[in-house]
């Protein structure tokens, strides 16, 4: 019976261990560019961190890393006027 526990506790602690998490370390796996464009650059609005930028494979578009006061996220890179800077055109229903 205890070796059957034990087994079954190593087991679930090994598939666990296999799992991939982002920890709070960055590593060229998180996909943040070495340089961002030049256009980019230009039509990004201030205050927005330019050195920790990476394209969401979710919709195309520039997010960058913010560092509030409780967490570390992902925000959308906007331009002056507030819209997404995005690397594709967006899915939106074109009328006919």
């Amino acid at each position: 019976m205890n070796a059957r526990i034990w087994v079954l506790g190593c087991a679930a602690l090994f598939i666990a261990a296999c799992d991939d998490f982002q920890g709070t370390n960055s590593s060229p796996a998180d996909g943040i560019l070495r340089e961002l464009p030049e256009g980019v650059r230009a039509i990004a609005a201030p205050n927005q961190n330019l050195s920790a930028v990476r394209v969401d494979p979710a919709d195309g578009c520039y997010v960058y890393r913010y560092a509030g006061p409780v967490e570390t996220t992902y925000l959308p890179l906007r331009t002056v006027e507030g819209s997404p800077i995005c690397t594709r055109a967006s899915d939106a229903p074109v009328a006919e």
